[in-house]
């Protein structure tokens, strides 16, 4: 089983499972994407990651640095996540 050393590497590590029944008569094989199995339970946990590494990336985000966003709802909630897990300070607006 992999160690991770940080909460953000499980995000978008999500599984797929093969429907057995779905798609037969259609010949077809269906899977599922649970995203449910992100560390928040919502596909916006990979938003709120690519924004935060997105930013570091571009240097408009660095250490010492406060974000301050306008979000609500789950997005809102992945950046916080996300911004604890790197430690940076954030408020949602």
């Amino acid at each position: 089983m992999k160690i991770y050393d940080n909460i953000t590497e499980t995000i978008g590590r999500t599984p797929l499972i093969r429907t057995r029944h779905l798609g037969r008569d259609l010949g077809a094989d269906i899977v599922m994407k649970l995203e449910f199995f992100n560390p928040l339970g919502s596909v916006k946990d990979r938003i709120g990651k690519a924004m935060i590494e997105t930013a570091e990336k571009e240097g408009r985000l660095k250490k010492g640095m406060k974000i301050i966003e306008p979000t609500s709802g789950n997005t809102g909630i992945a950046l916080a996540f996300v911004a604890a897990a790197k430690g940076y300070p954030i408020t949602l607006v």
